[in-house]
């Protein structure tokens, strides 16, 4: 009953939030000073030309009912226009790209199996290195194990996401030509290459990454460690082993998880700077591309589709949360 309630209440929440980011979204973009009915109107543009363009596109009503309009398509699809020239967009309607007469979210999903590809593999290597690395950073505190882990934690933390992607690419690609410059290649249609030409992104990305998480790891660890219960299972005659991966680690990964749910989340949404150095076509270079034609249908959906990633997996690191703790299904 306890585990329902904490779920039940952790997925309400989940929704409160994605309606306020929706709703605060919608008004920041609303508010901007472009204009999608005049850019599909094109130049010249007579006045009864543009108010056919917002009767179509459906800006020729207040914003909150706009708003509703775009609630509503989300969850039973919406109809642009009326005639022989209306466009139906699916449910769940992310909005429609009125400048390649497409719907918002089949572009998205067109791009998404880049961004997840380069997302879930450099966050796989990640976690492993910056869990791992943290941990024995803390168990030879003070080695040179120790000093040199933290120097490299310390150069990934201060190190530009371009300037690690233009290093990587100088070296590994050019100089020592052992990787493949730029591209993408779908996973359905070559495994190997799909894997070789993201070896390089997933290394940048990971290095990043996990010098953050073996800052976080170390801190936690060492901090765990000092703590009544960990010095009463030395004193039980647990080997070392046990006492670092049962008891130790189990409260040090509570924090890593929170933050790697929201670091993935945003990786996910499309990493819009190793995206295009890499030369790879993700959700983060079709957002780029919108904002440079200030295409804002595609600018909302992808920033709703963005948040829409970020909350969920939150609200999996918290089901999580409350698997590794079950204090925190009281609160």
């Amino acid at each position: 009953m306890r585990t329902a309630r904490f779920v039940a209440t952790r997925f309400a929440g989940m929704l409160l939030v994605l309606f306020v980011v929706a709703f605060v979204t919608f008004v920041v973009f609303y508010v901007l000073p472009a204009d999608p009915a005049r850019l599909a109107c094109g130049r010249p543009c007579s006045p009864e030309g543009l108010r056919l363009a917002r009767e179509f596109m459906g800006y020729d009503v207040p914003w909150y009912q706009q708003f509703f309009d775009f609630l509503g398509g989300i969850f039973g699809g919406r109809t642009f226009g009326t005639g022989a020239a209306a466009v139906h967009c699916t449910a769940p309607c992310f909005g429609w790209d009125f400048q390649n007469n497409v719907d918002v979210l089949s572009e998205i999903g067109g791009r998404i199996e880049v961004s997840f590809s380069v997302a879930l593999g450099a966050a796989a290597i990640w976690i492993v290195l910056g869990v791992g690395l943290g941990v024995l950073s803390a168990l030879r505190r003070g080695t040179a194990v120790d000093r040199i882990t933290m120097a490299a934690a310390m150069t990934g933390v201060s190190m530009p996401a371009y300037l690690a992607g233009m290093i990587g690419i100088t070296i590994f690609a050019f100089a020592l030509d052992v990787v493949p410059k730029n591209g993408y290649v779908p996973l359905t249609e070559d495994p190997a290459q799909w894997a070789w030409h993201l070896v390089l992104p997933w290394f940048v990305l990971a290095f990043l990454h996990a010098a953050i998480y073996a800052r976080l790891t170390r801190g936690q660890m060492l901090e765990t460690l000092g703590e009544d219960y960990i010095r009463t299972a030395r004193a039980k005659g647990l080997t070392e082993r046990k006492v670092v991966g049962r008891h130790a680690l189990r409260n040090v990964l509570l924090p890593v998880i929170t933050v790697f749910g929201v670091d993935l989340g945003g990786l996910l949404a499309g990493t819009v700077i190793t995206e295009r150095i890499f030369g790879m076509a993700g959700v983060g270079r079709l957002l780029v591309d919108a904002i440079a034609s200030l295409n804002l249908p595609v600018l909302l959906g992808v920033t709703l589709f963005s948040a829409l990633l970020v909350t969920v997996l939150n609200f999996l690191v918290d089901l999580c949360y409350g698997a590794l703790d079950p204090r925190a299904r009281l609160v």
